[in-house]
C-alpha cells in the first residue's frame, strides 16, 4: 500500500467515525426526548459503545446546549431537564393574532384562575412586536366585549365559523383594515358588505363584530358564523368610541 492508499484509507476510516458518531448523538437524543426512563448504561448499551464513550457523547450534546441532567452512582440515570422546550415556541403570525385575542379575553374575564402568568405572557408576547404593532395591540383589551352566554334560541342555528374567515377577521380587527364580506342574515339572504371590525362582542361561543357597514352607512352588528366569505383590504380606518354602538349594546349586559 503506497502513501496515497494509506492517506485514502485513514480518510475513510475517519469519515466512518464521524458519520457513526453523529448518529449515535441522534440515537442520543431521541431517547432522551421520548422522556422514558433511562440510564447511561441501558443507551452505552443499545449504541454499542463504553460508557465512558456515551459521557463524551453526552457533553458534546451539553456543549450543543441541550439540558441535560445526569446521576451519579450506581445507575447513572439520564434525563432532559423537565424544562426543557419551555421558550422555544415560534408563533406565525396568525397564531401570535389569536394569541393576543384570546389573552384579551381572558384578561377581560378578570378570573384568578386564569390570571397568574398572564401580565408575564403577554409582556413577551409584546416585546416581540414592532412599534407600530405595539401602539394597536396596547387598546386591545377595551376592544372586546363580553357578554352573558348565548341563548338557546342563538344556539339551535349557530354553527361554528370557518376557521379561515375567524383568522381574516382577528386579524383585520387587530390591524384596523376594512373587510369585504359575504354575509348571510337570519333568513338565508346574502348581502356583498364593505365593513370596519371596531370591537368584538362575546355572548359565548357565539362572536359578533360591532362594525361600521359601508352598504348602509352606519353602524351594524355581525355574526362571525354568518360570514361566508371575506378578504382583507388596504384600507386602515379610523376607530370609532363605543359610545356609537350603544344602540347595538342596548339591554346587553357587557364587561
Amino acid at each position: 500500500m503506497d502513501k496515497d492508499d494509506i492517506l485514502c484509507h485513514i480518510c475513510c476510516m475517519a469519515r466512518s467515525s464521524t458519520i457513526t458518531r453523529i448518529e449515535r448523538l441522534e440515537i442520543i437524543t431521541a431517547r432522551l426526548k421520548s422522556d422514558k426512563p433511562t440510564t447511561i448504561g441501558e443507551i452505552a448499551k443499545e449504541t454499542g459503545v463504553s460508557v465512558r464513550t456515551l459521557n463524551r457523547d453526552i457533553q458534546v450534546l451539553k456543549d450543543q446546549g441541550l439540558p441535560i441532567d445526569t446521576d451519579v452512582g450506581r445507575g447513572g440515570g439520564v434525563r432532559l431537564d423537565r424544562h426543557w422546550g419551555v421558550g422555544r415556541i415560534n408563533l406565525n403570525y396568525s397564531e401570535a393574532v389569536d394569541l393576543l385575542i384570546s389573552l384579551a379575553v381572558t384578561e377581560q374575564m378578570n378570573s384568578p384562575l386564569f390570571m397568574a402568568h398572564l401580565t408575564s405572557v403577554r409582556h413577551k408576547l409584546m416585546a416581540s412586536f414592532s412599534p407600530s404593532m405595539k401602539r394597536k395591540v396596547s387598546g386591545l383589551k377595551a376592544r372586546i366585549l363580553i357578554t352573558e352566554s348565548a341563548s338557546q334560541f342563538v344556539l339551535s342555528e349557530f354553527n361554528a365559523p370557518n376557521r379561515r374567515i375567524v383568522e381574516k377577521i382577528h386579524q383585520a380587527f387587530l390591524m384596523l383594515h376594512r373587510i369585504a364580506i359575504v354575509y348571510s342574515d337570519e333568513k338565508g339572504k346574502k348581502t356583498k358588505r364593505i365593513i370596519e371590525p371596531h370591537f368584538l362582542l362575546l355572548s359565548y361561543p357565539v362572536w359578533y363584530v360591532l362594525a361600521w357597514d359601508h352598504l348602509r352607512d352606519d353602524v351594524r352588528t355581525f355574526r362571525c358564523d354568518r360570514v361566508e366569505k371575506i378578504q382583507i383590504l388596504d384600507d386602515d380606518f379610523k376607530l370609532l368610541s363605543i359610545t356609537e354602538f350603544k344602540n347595538s349594546l342596548e339591554g346587553v349586559k357587557a364587561i
